[in-house]
């Protein structure tokens, strides 16, 4: 069992991977993947989406501990366990980031992952329908649609904002982010458009690619260099050998867990542990970042919402439709318009998001209030609070501690107040009028700070963007884990590409940014030459110094 490049997960990153490095026919490649089969409705149907996610089956189902600026509850933390990772179990909605993340990641020592450098990437795994010309791809793998929003709320929440005064978009991936819009997602011909499906199975379809059904263990590293990996199968351990180099692509809570087993993090952490220490490198597990969201909730008193369609009966024939003919409800997440906005005058790109809904429902599919509502997912997106992922035990099995300090920015608090009270606002204009019946979450009592934090403490969710935990950087960065050719610093032959290396987490969801990565890191890995670098400048607000729209 060996192979030129060994790539443990099948995820975002680690499927583009597969693609971009076997497409010439020239390397073998291996993906090595724990969890099972992708096919079926629950993850194929784009409606089914809170299905998967809340299966053992095709989730790693991780909590965090007990977060102490939220009641002390443990957040659900959910990674994907299936062919496609997290892309499969993801709400496949498709955001690429603001132009100032990447440029900040340039400047904070990831050289070459400015706006213009991974531009023209995104460019090239899109395959885009309605995007706007010149700014999109439109011959990648990575179908981009939007949903049919034939639902009277959908427009509703786009004219509302209108109405409060904000930008409206035409295509927030294009030139222009800022606003209310139509909302993007990763679904093509009625299914769920995974990097399984864009990337891995035509990659797999080469007779240089082989997909290993395997738990990853951990990285052997002789003599500073990393030549394969060890892994348990059917009730064995052996060893499959790297002939050029192992690339991590496990999510940002087990590639720190793998690199850790195996020697490089936090030399004291290891020693605890009881694990030979390979190289000391304190950045790995630290720099945890992630997004949250809260959903506000407000009845419909018109029969225009979703709701009718939540009994079993419909839902059948929601999901006969979509077995039979690949139409109806079904082909949708849902998800069909959205907002980004800026918080405050003086914020020069939007830094809260919301992702609307046309029914009051929570992620486990059980209805908020027993009547018609509505709903948006709302979150201040680039907060400065950080956590961290360490070893639970030396044992390769056991869960990894993740703590993601969540709320420990004194600046979350204001900002998610902001969210509470824009909400509102959006909600309360003439658009909604003839829809809007009493607020079911957070009510209309709600109304001081203190009040305010009360519900956030209890309702603030993850949005499940974790990123970070191995961070890139510049080789004198003593808390990089990667250098920007996404090499392991101090280890030969080894590399980490998914979500785990931003150093700073970007704005919106993570698939399409982590799909970038893995294209970006191919051609590192390969030394082929860079794609040219874009010279296209997204638009600014003209009032952003003075105005938050």
């Amino acid at each position: 069992m060996q192979a030129d490049f060994i790539i443990i997960g099948s995820g975002s990153a680690g499927s583009a991977l597969a693609s971009r490095l076997s497409e010439d026919g020239k390397n073998t490649v291996l993906v090595l993947e724990f969890g099972g089969s992708d096919v079926g409705p629950f993850i194929q149907m784009p409606a089914a989406l809170a299905w998967p996610m809340s299966m053992k089956r095709y989730n790693w189902g991780y909590l965090s501990e007990p977060e102490p600026n939220l009641n002390n509850r443990r957040i659900t933390a959910p990674r994907g366990k299936v062919i496609g990772g997290s892309s499969s179990i993801n709400g496949m909605v498709y955001v690429r980031g603001s132009a100032e993340d990447f440029d900040t990641w340039d400047e904070l020592g990831a050289t070459g992952w400015s706006y213009a450098d991974v531009l023209p990437y995104f460019k090239r795994q899109e395959n885009s329908k309605g995007g706007q010309e010149g700014w999109r791809g439109t011959d990648g793998p990575l179908h981009v649609q939007r949903g049919p929003a034939k639902n009277p709320l959908v427009r509703a929440f786009v004219e509302a904002g209108q109405q409060a005064g904000f930008e409206t978009t035409e295509d927030y991936n294009g030139e222009k982010q800022e606003g209310f819009g139509l909302m993007e997602q990763t679904i093509h011909q009625g299914r769920r458009w995974s990097a399984a499906n864009a990337y891995l199975k035509p990659a797999l379809k080469r007779e240089n690619v082989e997909l290993v059904r395997c738990f990853a263990r951990r990285i052997v590293i002789e003599n500073g260099r990393a030549t394969g990996v060890e892994i348990e199968r059917d009730g064995r351990i052996e060893i499959v050998r790297a002939n050029r180099e192992v690339i991590v692509s496990a999510s940002s809570f087990n590639s720190p867990k793998l690199l850790m087993l195996s020697g490089i993090g936090p030399a004291a952490h290891l020693k605890e542990m009881g694990i030979e220490v390979k190289v000391d490198r304190p950045g790995v597990g630290a720099n945890l970042m992630d997004h949250m969201e809260f959903y506000f909730q407000q009845v419909s008193t018109k029969p225009v919402s979703l709701y009718s369609w939540l009994p079993w009966f419909w839902q059948g024939v929601a999901g006969a439709q979509w077995m039979f003919s690949k139409s109806g409800l079904g082909t949708s997440n849902q998800f069909e318009s959205c907002a980004f906005v800026r918080s405050a005058p003086g914020v020069k790109q939007p830094d809260i998001q919301f992702h609307f809904l046309p029914v009051a429902i929570s992620y486990d599919g059980k209805a908020a209030a027993k009547s018609h509502g509505f709903q948006v997912h709302v979150g201040y997106n680039h907060s400065k609070s950080r956590g961290s992922v360490t070893l639970r035990s030396p044992d390769p099995m056991a869960d990894p501690v993740i703590r993601f300090n969540y709320m420990s920015h004194e600046e979350d608090w204001v900002k998610f107040r902001h969210c509470v009270r824009l909400t509102r606002e959006i909600f309360a204009q003439q658009a909604f009028g003839d829809f809007r019946g009493p607020e079911i979450q957070p009510g209309e009592k709600v109304q001081s700070d203190a009040e305010i934090d009360n519900f956030l403490r209890e309702h603030l969710e993850s949005a499940y963007h974790p990123s970070g935990t191995c961070k890139m950087g510049s080789k004198d960065d003593p808390m990089a884990v990667v250098d920007p050719d996404t090499k392991v610093i101090g280890v030969e032959g080894l590399r980490v590409a998914d979500s785990s290396i931003f150093p700073r987490l970007t704005y919106g969801n993570l698939n399409g940014p982590s799909i970038m990565t893995g294209e970006k890191a191919a051609d590192h890995i390969l030394g082929k030459p860079r794609l040219a670098r874009s010279n296209q400048r997204p638009w600014i607000n003209p009032r952003w110094e003075t105005s938050d729209r």
